[in-house]
């Protein structure tokens, strides 16, 4: 009879002990280490039900040279929708392993949902773990999409779930979620860290074998980041975030890893009751339409990726009521807003130690873009002096801890941006007019070198 094994896993990273301890030496967590079974059943062997077609005797393989590797030329499926196309790189690449991370409530499975009741070309397989197929068909009459190609699937179970693959014989695999999937060759409960790892490792093998995607949905922590080992963001191909604030509507895509093409797209949707809807102009719904002009207000020309579009940023600055002065920044790092106060005040002579300073990117989306550093201080100096900022003028560069205005990378899309919304002037570095065209462009292209040009130009 085989000695059982056991070890002590950390529910909230992964990490694996030989003893129970009270506090996680990898994440600080306390009172995380749940004991695990470990010894596999050897009695049994697994349920082969997808064979490989590059090992079919089960022959080890060989070392080969790298230029006598052949290359299989699969097209990548096409997406509908151009969002989750630019996020992928280009479309779903054929036996590729996505992990679909998010907050709950957030739309995940609405958003995959619709990917598999679009793709109407594709065998689509969705299993859930976690909703009936009841529930599922009221969401997809909600989203009003009708199909003949997609099959619903109520299973936990990998076994199960590859005996029905093997019928069915899907083109696309989608599991919701991979928390709620556990394998019966680990003795441990669904959700824990070993059996996360081990359903990832049978659906990654699965999706190599046979040429199949497969989107794994993934619950997160309460810190944001996805939950189980981490070695799970190692297994896959892909790892998708799916953010967004509660407050608004509109949700963010990104990619954090993707081995076939950029991390720096993002996609952005908007929720409707009719299910997520995209938003192919950003800059219309990130800039507030007034009136009036207002002091605290500032355009910027800002690039996620190679997407180009305009952020209002905002600030508000006011006399300390209290000893301290606050700094409170919303979609924007705070240490970075505290350095560029220290350069308007040292560099510039602007006496803001002793005032409140608040920060908010308008939409509920948050940008590192360095080049929203300009518009930002214009918009701090403009809540300061209580002088609005005229709506036709946007701002992009980057502010250096000596005042000056550093370049930007592609300012020729940031320009066109700005230009197609129909702002009249656009301020940059006088260093980014190198290689530009100005005849090229119907805007007004300003240059500065230094935060107090750019304050005597807008203010006089």
């Amino acid at each position: 009879m085989n000695k059982v094994k056991t070890t002590f896993y950390c529910q909230n990273c992964g990490a694996q002990s030989s003893k129970w301890v009270g506090k996680c030496t990898s994440c600080g967590e306390w009172n995380t280490f749940v004991e695990e079974i470990i010894q596999k059943d050897t009695k049994n062997s697994r349920l082969q039900v997808f064979s490989s077609a590059k090992n079919p005797k089960g022959q080890s393989n060989k070392p080969i040279l790298l230029q006598d590797v052949g290359t299989l030329d699969y097209p990548r499926i096409a997406v509908p929708g151009k969002e989750l196309t630019r996020v992928l790189g280009g479309g779903i690449v054929p036996g590729s392993l996505v992990l679909f991370g998010g907050e709950p409530g957030i739309g995940k499975s609405t958003l995959m949902l619709q990917l598999a009741l679009r793709l109407k070309n594709l065998k689509v397989l969705y299993v859930s773990g976690e909703e009936s197929e009841q529930q599922i068909k009221m969401r997809a009459d909600r989203l009003g999409i009708t199909t003949n190609t997609c099959f619903i699937l109520q299973e936990t179970n990998t076994q199960n779930i590859f005996q029905h693959i093997a019928e069915i014989e899907p083109q696309l695999v989608i599991i919701d979620s991979i928390q709620t999937i556990h394998t019966t060759f680990i003795e441990s409960s669904p959700g824990s860290v070993s059996q996360v790892r081990e359903c990832a490792a049978e659906f990654l093998r699965f999706a190599k074998e046979t040429n199949t995607p497969v989107f794994m949905i993934g619950h997160i922590t309460k810190e944001g980041s996805l939950a189980g080992p981490k070695v799970l963001e190692h297994m896959v191909d892909t790892v998708l975030q799916f953010e967004g604030d509660r407050n608004h509507i509109y949700r963010l895509l990104r990619a954090t890893k993707n081995r076939f093409g950029s991390t720096n797209e993002m996609g952005i949707y908007e929720m409707q009751g009719e299910g997520l809807r995209e938003v192919t102009n950003p800059s219309e719904i990130l800039i507030t339409n007034r009136d009036t002009p207002t002091s605290g207000v500032a355009i910027a020309s800002t690039l996620e990726g190679n997407r180009p579009m305009l952020i209002e940023t905002q600030a508000l600055v006011s006399s300390a009521a209290y000893g301290t002065p606050q700094r409170s920044s919303t979609g924007f790092d705070l240490r970075r807003l505290s350095m560029l106060l220290a350069v308007l005040e040292k560099r510039c002579g602007f006496k803001l130690g002793i005032k409140d300073v608040f920060i908010n990117i308008a939409g509920g989306i948050r940008v590192e873009d360095p080049g929203i550093d300009l518009a930002l201080v214009c918009a701090v100096l403009s809540s300061n002096e209580d002088l609005p900022i005229p709506q036709s003028i946007c701002f992009s560069g980057e502010v250096g801890l000596t005042g000056e205005i550093r370049p930007v990378n592609k300012i020729e899309q940031r320009i066109s941006e700005a230009e197609k919304l129909g702002f009249e002037k656009i301020v940059i570095s006088s260093h980014n007019l190198k290689g530009i065209n100005k005849k090229s462009f119907k805007i007004e292209i300003v240059s500065a070198t230094k935060v107090e040009e750019v304050f005597q130009l807008i203010f006089g």
